[in-house]
């Protein structure tokens, strides 16, 4: 419990603001935790290396582990911009007086790469300027890599400790890259989700009904285009009315109206095959789409259909009353088009309204 509170602290401590308004919250973080990164590893030089390191070597890893040390105390006291600068500017210098001093076999100009990944992360835009110091840190690595080729480095290392510089400074590079990868991509993964969620949503509400929750005309529209076009098979299509709908409305009033039409939908859902696609194709009218089957086959869903809806009883307030739907039912013919279809199926709705309503006209 006392360790997390330490830790939970040193958390806190990290993330406290400069003060500053307009500056980004997350650069002095991860500019911090950079420092620490720097303070921890000239700590581990100190350690891993000291028993075969000259004097000059064990002062250099001293100065560097209190300058980044000193600098991530200093960052408390600037603007965030500022730290970020210094800390740049304290990394570069750090990385040419060690690769002058161990060499290159020491892989330390490797950490030029991690301050390329902040610079990119860091700034918003400014792409004149992210330019210009990539092409600063690649002519950096090059004079360091040909001034290696012509110097010795300053203090000789055996084959086994520079194998340990290399070890470590591959941990160090790794976490830094992977704690800059994680730290400003998390928000950039979470808006594109909310994106991409945002997305289905309006897709959603561009092709269900509000009210019913049903497929609505556009949708359907879609879905019978593409399913007549690749049709193998019988396809069966329903438009189906709510028998005096107006009535219901103008004596119970539109609530009760709306609670049919809910009610309704549910109904299709539960009582048809579970293949059927079931859509609002407008005020009280509804289209359902039977693939895979004929008109009777479809016929017989259709009667289950209509004897469950007949005894649904609605409360109307002062009394209760139940309702009837008249279907018009047609069977894909392989030639038809997609307006033909449906108007074979509306002409045959308003002949099942004409003798009688309550019906299935095929």
């Amino acid at each position: 419990m006392k360790e997390t509170n330490i830790f939970n602290k040193l958390y806190k401590l990290i993330c406290k603001d400069t003060g500053d308004r307009n500056e980004s919250a997350k650069l002095i973080i991860v500019t911090r935790l950079l420092m620490l990164t720097m303070v921890a590893y000239s700590f581990f030089n100190i350690v891993l290396f000291q028993p075969v390191a000259s004097t000059k070597g064990r002062i250099f890893f001293y100065v560097s582990m209190i300058v980044f040390l000193g600098i991530f105390v200093w960052s408390y006291y600037q603007r965030t911009f500022v730290s970020y600068c210094m800390l740049n500017l304290c990394m570069l210098v750090w990385v040419v007086v060690n690769v002058r001093i161990f060499g290159w076999n020491i892989g330390v100009q490797t950490f030029i790469f991690v301050l390329l990944f902040f610079c990119f992360f860091a700034k918003y835009r400014q792409e004149h300027f992210k330019i210009a110091y990539v092409l600063a840190l690649l002519a950096l690595r090059l004079y360091l890599f040909f001034y290696c080729q012509n110097n010795n480095p300053g203090i000789s290392i055996p084959e086994d400790v520079i194998n340990r510089f290399q070890l470590l400074n591959s941990f160090a590079i790794f976490w830094s890259m992977s704690m800059l990868a994680y730290f400003f991509s998390t928000d950039t993964q979470a808006l594109e989700g909310k994106l991409i969620e945002y997305n289905q949503q309006l897709k959603m509400q561009a092709s269900i009904d509000p009210l019913t929750s049903l497929h609505n005309r556009r949708s359907t529209l879609e879905y019978l285009e593409g399913l007549l076009t690749s049709a193998e098979h019988s396809v069966s299509i329903c438009l189906c009315d709510i028998d005096f709908f107006k009535r219901i409305n103008d004596t119970y009033g539109h609530n009760v109206g709306d609670i049919v039409l809910q009610k309704l939908a549910s109904t299709f859902t539960e009582a048809l095959p579970s293949g059927s696609f079931i859509s609002r194709w407008g005020g009280e009218e509804f289209l359902l789409i039977f693939p895979d089957t004929n008109g009777d086959e479809a016929k017989i869903s259709l009667e289950t259909l209509r004897q469950k809806i007949k005894e649904i009883v609605f409360d109307g307030g002062s009394e209760t009353f139940s309702i009837s739907l008249t279907y018009g039912l047609v069977e894909y013919d392989f030639q038809s088009n997609l307006t033909a279809i449906l108007k074979e199926a509306d002409d045959k709705l308003y002949l099942g309204k004409e003798s009688g309503r309550d019906r299935i006209v095929f």
